[in-house]
């Protein structure tokens, strides 16, 4: 018989038991018509049960008969415990389903490979130095002139791939009315060859392409953008697109497996660097590069050759800049270059996200591991009370792997709804984080595929949670000894005890869970509370561009029409919003001394800035719209504090290089600059008028309007502002429109991010232990129950009868309680970096879990200490 045929066998055995019982009975009757008396006919054919048991046997797989068997044992079992089971499933299926959605992260971001060829042989090239403001960093941007020098170095070798920082731009295709954004880069031409890619429609870059600076106005677009922008319409080639103040020519569709090599953000438009403005500049570092080294190329030496060729460019470059300290030039050429894998990709994104979702990992493993100890724990009190069916197993010859098989069955389908449910939790889940890990205006994109990788992970992670919950209790109800069994069982205090221990374990997981999650609250809500020395509400901002330079006087005129506009209360300028990202930093001089090893940071606004935005002027005076760029400025307490210490320093000057010299008019509360994170900076504030050395207006292309509104949302004005504006001013566009408490709030995308998830694992932690708690109580009042009846008889009080209750489980929370503490205090040195003004020590974040921990044992005990106190003596005793 074949194997399909003994495979489907196992699934009609009442048909395939009918047809052996037909063919035994036409033998029978065939040899009755030979002849034979049919009592010594059927006497002759043996046992018919043991005739038919034979030929079962040998027309099906014995193992998927038995296993079948056990499927159906195990579903009528979990049918019979439905409130467990649906408890366990649940519990389960939401530590499951955030274990997939973390990897879902965690690979798409961290681990998925780049779909180029030889991704496993990508590095970025790195620099971790110390900067000019003292503090130790890791630079990845190079300027275009080294990284042509690194490429020279590695020929042979390694091929190198430049590319810039992947940029929100605006952009037209037809006219200036018509302005939309896009994702540009600058990229190497020949990164195309370099990664084998070949185009879906035109050509791509060739290396000609980037051998003549600025020679070659070319685009391509990638597939995702030619999709959703065009329809895959393949008229597009040879359309020109206008980006900043150059035209570009569409040549080309890229790949569709292809987005860039920014993982996080799906590149639109790709352009040849030599069509970068900055591209001759020594001092612009805005490339990445990118290594596709040999396979044969040892790494140390080719970095040691990076190294060598990074040190002559940067001595070079530091002989034509004189009027910085010598000790701050050797300090900044004493830097490292390094090797790092770029197998998916390199963005900021990785980096800032790599501890955070390490974090996410833990708090989901943990979570997890507490629902696997409870329901092992609610699996092992239904082992107890199977022990006299297990005893009767083994009596008519059951073996041990067989019991051991039956348990992991029921685990395993225990195991598979939950997964089933979780991923549905995973597909839902996955998106919705990673549309919170960035800005509105600037989301993440990742690819989240379902691909082999999520389903071998489900699937280990199914038979890792069988095992985790199962195996244990499989391995206790197989360990039954069935003449203590059926006399009565096993000493009644043996059983729990494997119970209290589980219940220290899934204790010490909550702890930690709960410690964990307070440190990120803790500092979501520092951070958040932080003062900014601003009053960011109904503030609005309105980025704009010019096709041409603008004299600063048009860009004050724009600003005066809209302080005209309905419900306008104050408008200002300013170069870029504060805390958008922009910086803008330089060394000064005092009393003509030399430069500052301090870093002084620089902002430029107009007249009335600071009271738009209720910024304090602590002395002195506001900037008259007459004063300009070189001449005064205006400076922060962290600057007085920096360079003139317990001096009035209205009326002093200080240099920014050896002609721009300025008189401080004014001294203004401390704000942030670039982040809510950072320390208090020295900040300078000049006006927005920049002149030349001939004292003429400099033009300037693009500026920010600061609007205060009076309506509480500053963005229902937007659309009248942005009208008004181009009634007025038509050379200027609005290119973005988002409000000051927006941009503050992106400041803490990341921390409100933990925050929240940690709230949530905290709450399911803490509920899994309050069921695990449950359960074993419950179980220990099941089985002392005599015990408790006599003391109540003999006249214990309730007082006694609780301690009897919860005595054995209150040690085993402070013990699990103390654990959970040490692996807290030790785990939380790894995450740090991601606290902010946040201890482990600090007393009111370790009393945060030991108080939720206790207050959860408190309602999980109640109902096992009320149950307790309810028996009956006179029923128990009459029982036995």
């Amino acid at each position: 018989m074949s194997l399909l045929s003994r495979i489907a066998n196992v699934f009609r055995a009442d048909r395939l038991n009918h047809e052996i019982d037909e063919e035994f009975e036409s033998h029978i009757a065939e040899a009755i018509e030979s002849g034979r008396d049919p009592a010594e006919a059927r006497r002759a054919f043996g046992s018919p049960l043991r005739q038919r048991q034979a030929s079962h046997d040998a027309r099906v797989l014995g193992w998927l008969e038995s296993l079948r068997a056990d499927v159906i044992f195990g579903w009528r079992q979990l049918k019979r415990n439905r409130v467990t089971s649906i408890a366990a499933v649940l519990s389960l299926a939401i530590a499951m389903g955030a274990c997939i959605s973390a990897f879902r992260l965690v690979d798409a971001l961290l681990w998925r490979p780049l779909p180029v060829a030889n991704a496993d042989h990508l590095y970025a090239l790195t620099r971790l130095g110390t900067g000019f403001d003292g503090q130790p960093n890791k630079y990845d941007g190079w300027a275009y002139p080294s990284f042509l020098r690194l490429r020279a170095t590695a020929k042979g070798k390694a091929e190198l791939i430049a590319n810039s920082y992947t940029e929100r731009r605006d952009l037209t295709y037809s006219s200036d009315d018509q302005m939309e954004k896009a994702y540009v880069q600058y990229a190497s031409a020949w990164m195309f060859t370099a990664f084998r890619l070949q185009p879906t429609l035109g050509r791509l870059f060739i290396e000609a392409d980037d051998r003549k600076p600025r020679g070659a106005p070319y685009a391509v677009l990638s597939w995702d953008y030619w999709s959703h922008r065009f329809g895959q319409d393949p008229n597009i080639l040879g359309r020109t697109v206008r980006i900043g103040d150059d035209y570009f020519q569409i040549i080309g569709v890229g790949p569709q497996s292809f987005t860039g090599t920014e993982t996080g953000t799906v590149t639109d438009i790709f352009l040849p660097a030599t069509m970068n403005s900055w591209y001759a500049r020594d001092d612009s570092t805005w490339a990445r590069a990118l290594v596709l080294a040999n396979p044969s190329v040892p790494l140390e030496p080719l970095r040691q050759q990076f190294q060598a060729s990074n040190l002559a460019f940067e001595t070079e470059r530091v002989k034509a800049i004189h009027d910085i300290r010598k000790e701050l030039v050797d300090r900044f050429l004493q830097e490292t270059v390094l090797i790092e894998p770029a197998t998916a990709g390199y963005s900021n994104l990785q980096s800032d996200y790599r501890r955070a979702l390490g974090a996410l990992g833990l708090l989901v493993a943990l979570v997890l591991l507490i629902a696997c100890v409870n329901v092992a724990n609610l699996m092992t009190v239904q082992a107890a009370a199977r022990a006299h069916e297990m005893a009767l197993r083994v009596s008519i010859g059951a073996g041990r792997w067989r019991l051991v098989r039956m348990v992991l069955v029921q685990s395993a389908m225990l195991a598979a709804g939950a997964a089933s449910l979780g991923l549905l939790f995973a597909w839902w889940a996955a998106p919705f984080i990673v549309s919170r890990i960035n800005p509105p205006d600037d989301p993440a994109r990742l690819l989240l595929d379902a691909d082999w990788r999520v389903l071998a992970f489900s699937l280990a992670l199914v038979i890792a949670v069988m095992l985790l919950f199962g195996l244990l209790p499989a391995l206790r109800a197989s360990s039954v000894r069935p003449v203590s069994a059926l006399k009565g069982g096993e000493d009644p205090k043996s059983r729990p005890r494997l119970m209290y221990g589980m219940i220290a374990l899934q204790v010490a997981f909550c702890f930690l869970v709960v410690f964990v999650s307070g440190l990120f609250v803790a500092t979501f809500q520092r951070l958040s509370n932080k003062p900014t020395g601003f009053n960011a509400d109904r503030v609005l901002i309105l980025e704009a561009t010019s096709r041409q330079p603008q004299s600063p006087i048009t860009w004050e005129q724009a600003a005066d029409t809209l302080r005209t506009g309905p419900g306008v209360e104050q408008v200002a300028l300013t170069r870029w919003p504060l805390l958008a990202g922009g910086s803008w930093n330089t060394f000064i001089s005092i009393h003509a001394q030399p430069m500052s090893t301090t870093l002084t940071y620089l902002f430029s606004i107009t007249p009335g800035w600071f009271q738009t935005m209720k910024l304090p002027l602590l002395d002195g005076r506001d900037f008259r719209r007459e004063d300009t760029d070189p001449g005064v400025a205006i400076v922060n307490q962290a600057f007085v504090k920096t360079f003139f210490p317990g001096e009035n320093p209205i009326g002093k000057s200080f240099t920014r290089r050896k002609d721009q010299a300025y008189q401080i008019v004014g001294v203004v509360a401390d704000t942030p600059y670039r982040s809510i994170r950072e320390a208090t900076l020295p900040i300078a504030f000049f006006p927005l008028r920049g002149v030349d050395a001939n004292r003429a207006l400099q033009p300037q292309n693009y500026a920010t309007f600061y609007v205060r509104t009076r309506d509480p949302n500053p963005l229902t004005l937007a659309p009248v502002l942005r009208q008004k504006l181009a009634l007025s001013q038509p050379r200027l566009r609005i290119s973005n429109i988002t409000t000051q408490a927006e941009i503050v709030g992106n400041q803490t995308v990341r921390e409100r991010l933990l925050a929240t998830l940690a709230i949530f694992f905290a709450s399911v932690a803490l509920l899994l232990a309050g069921i695990g708690l449950y359960g074993v109580l419950n179980y220990s009042v099941l089985q002392r129950r005599r015990e408790i009846g006599i003391r109540i008889a003999v006249g214990a009080p309730p007082r006694r009868i609780a301690q009897l209750v919860i005595g054995r489980v209150s040690v085993m929370i402070l013990f699990g309680s103390a654990i959970g503490l040490a692996l807290g205090m030790a785990s939380a040195q790894y995450v740090e970096t991601l606290f902010y003004q946040v201890k482990p020590t600090d007393p009111s974040l370790v009393a945060l879990p030991l108080a939720a921990i206790l207050g959860t044992a408190l309602l999980a005990t109640l109902p096992a200490i009320s149950r307790a106190l309810q028996v009956d003596p006179n029923e128990v005793l009459r029982s036995e």
